[in-house]
């Protein structure tokens, strides 16, 4: 997560677009912008969300490409165990890991603890 976080802000300038490319438009995108996020796993677990402003498709033809706009804010989420995958998935809110709060701001406990005591069932 704190290699996400450098990273994003040591090649972006401030007030850019947070933006994810990716080969396809997702089918229901129209679902994705009213409040949806996209979460990310990190080792197996969903640790995190950003919420999705805008998707938009770009280029024609072969060169058609998917850009998601996201929200700045990196939301915690409680480590919740995933497989990796490739491609869209959509999480129903019944299935959605609860929010910790945002990323950065001085978490009450460290991630890879949460993600342990998760991982075993104790959380």
């Amino acid at each position: 997560m704190d290699e996400l976080l450098d990273w994003w802000r040591g090649s972006h300038e401030p007030g850019q677009a947070w933006k994810m490319r990716t080969r396809q438009t997702p089918k229901r995108a129209a679902e994705l912008i009213g409040g949806g996020s996209l979460y990310r796993v990190y080792k197996g677990f969903i640790l995190s969300r950003q919420r999705i402003l805008a998707v938009e498709t770009v280029g024609a033809g072969v060169a058609a490409r998917c850009e998601v706009t996201l929200e700045d804010t990196v939301i915690l989420t409680v480590p919740t165990p995933r497989r990796a995958f490739q491609g869209w998935r959509y999480l129903d809110a019944k299935d959605a890991p609860a929010d910790l709060g945002p990323a950065g701001m001085g978490e009450a406990m460290p991630l890879e603890l949460a993600r342990r005591l998760r991982e075993i069932g104790a959380w």
